[in-house]
């Protein structure tokens, strides 16, 4: 099975509600997606979310980095060389996660098929079920309230609020969502690098003296202030996930040896895909620290190669893959199912997907 051609379109799906976040507002996912053809006739797909504030990739850059770049790099290869394939892409061009990331799914999903095996299954197997959060976007406190009530009532248990805006904003949203939705909710706060380090440590701790008992605070600070992480980490009680502080395994290791964050928050769009988010996983693993697995704006596609590699590994115990549950429809067939919480693994080859 050698990849014969690699073919790039557009993915779309119109989004529930506006998605908040303290870095920008979406009403609609318009991603890119790729199709690996190989000589035999199967096909893979993957997909990029352009995410120019986090990773700095735009939809023209995704697709002049895979036609221009990683298509003439790994066409002709063999899809059981996933080793070397990887190499190649790496080599190809610099950065561009998103881009690697739709690529390396892609070919994920072939490798899958041509065992006949669900890709989860493959990659270590570990379980088929995962239970993930839905976020709640930030907004002003009475409409964060009632999008939390309403989620809880659609049977979800972990709400992962959005927040860093405005600090004394902050605390009154958290505070009213929990008095809103009582103890037995899971509550994960997301600054998305809204805060300064002594806001950080100031707010957490007025959210610990009201018992508002999160579970975590991803990414309280910019992701390049390593050390505001391992401030915010060492002051508070609370644990700190990072989140756009860690692309690469080589961050992952840095902001391990600083002691900067208590969890690490890896998504394929950062990591430039499955090969390298494995690395990181096992690197957190030797440490003693447990991973999230998470999403940009992604559909189905994407977030569906996201929960094949979540349900094969043990340490990744929190997951963060609510994209296609924000889309208004599914822009592809097949795949895990997604109802309400669960998303339960199909027993199809590779991802899932018809084509």
């Amino acid at each position: 099975m050698k990849i014969a051609d690699i073919q790039v379109g557009v993915v779309e799906a119109p989004l529930i509600t506006p998605f908040k976040t303290a870095l920008r507002t979406v009403d609609n996912i318009r991603n890119i997606a790729i199709y690996i053809y190989t000589d035999d006739g199967h096909i893979g797909v993957g997909e990029a979310a352009p995410t120019a504030v986090i990773t700095g990739e735009t939809s023209a850059s995704i697709s002049h980095a895979i036609t221009e770049f990683i298509k003439p790099a790994i066409v002709g290869m063999d899809i059981e060389e996933i080793a070397a394939i990887m190499e190649r892409m790496e080599k190809s061009i610099v950065k561009n996660t998103s881009a690697k990331a739709a690529v390396d799914m892609a070919i994920y999903d072939l490798y899958a098929k041509h065992y006949k095996t669900p890709l989860y299954k493959l990659l270590g197997g570990y379980r088929k079920e995962l239970i993930t959060d839905i976020t709640i976007s930030v907004n002003d406190v009475d409409e964060m309230v009632k999008d939390s009530l309403s989620a809880v009532e659609r049977g979800f248990n972990i709400l992962k609020v959005k927040v860093g805006k405005d600090p004394i904003g902050d605390i009154e949203r958290v505070i009213a969502i929990r008095e809103a939705v009582g103890p037995n909710t899971t509550l994960r706060v997301d600054a998305n690098q809204g805060w300064t380090p002594k806001q950080a440590v100031r707010i957490i701790g007025a959210l610990e003296d009201a018992n508002t008992n999160i579970e975590l605070v991803e990414q309280p600070v910019h992701s390049s202030d390593i050390e505001g992480m391992r401030y915010v980490t060492s002051n508070t009680l609370t644990n700190i996930l990072a989140d756009e502080s860690v692309f690469s395994p080589k961050e992952a290791i840095m902001l391990i040896e600083k002691r900067a964050a208590d969890l690490i928050n890896i998504k394929l769009m950062k990591t430039g895909g499955i090969y390298q988010a494995q690395k990181i996983v096992h690197i957190a693993e030797a440490n003693g620290i447990e991973c999230m697995i998470g999403c940009m704006l992604e559909t189905k596609i994407s977030v569906s190669a996201a929960a094949h590699f979540a349900a094969s590994q043990k340490n990744i115990t929190m997951i963060d893959l609510d994209g296609p549950l924000l889309c208004m429809n599914d822009p592809v067939i097949g795949g895990p199912t997604f109802n309400g919480q669960i998303i339960t693994m199909s027993s199809e080859p590779g991802i899932g997907f018809s084509l």
